[in-house]
């Protein structure tokens, strides 16, 4: 794993995110599958980062008590999701408009939780309509 801090070229917004190897920020970034997590922009680039130096011995151990702190969170958050939204599938970005454009007849409506795609959720974006994307893991990973 390999975390990179990114630049939004857009919003200026940094973020950090994490990938099995560079070569997959390379892969992920032209078949434009990264975005902005504040303005959902495709336009993002790395920043200068130094590296984190680790002993061989240690780099191991370390790697995976970092990859199980972060899906362990990953987990908390698809817990709490799961009881507090409703499930919408594949339908999130009808049930997200219906949502943003009738709120005031239904104010005491649960958040929601489902599927889109990246057009979808830029889409969404461009009305105004703010929505995030989350990693999911199943329940059956390791």
């Amino acid at each position: 794993m390999i975390k990179y801090r990114l630049t939004c070229i857009g919003c200026s917004n940094n973020f950090d995110s994490w990938f099995a190897t560079s070569k997959e920020f390379e892969k992920l970034k032209n078949k434009k599958l990264l975005s902005c997590p504040k303005c959902n922009s495709i336009k993002i680039k790395k920043s200068i980062m130094a590296p984190t130096v680790i002993n061989k011995k240690n780099n191991n151990i370390l790697n995976k008590k970092k990859y199980s702190e972060i899906k362990n969170k990953i987990k908390e958050y698809k817990k709490f999701i799961e009881k507090n939204f409703e499930y919408v599938g594949d339908n999130f970005a009808y049930e997200a408009r219906t949502v943003h454009y009738n709120n005031k007849k239904n104010k005491k409506r649960k958040g929601i939780y489902g599927k889109a795609s990246i057009k979808e959720v830029k889409e969404l974006a461009e009305e105004g309509i703010e929505s995030e994307i989350i990693p999911w893991l199943n329940d059956k990973e390791n």
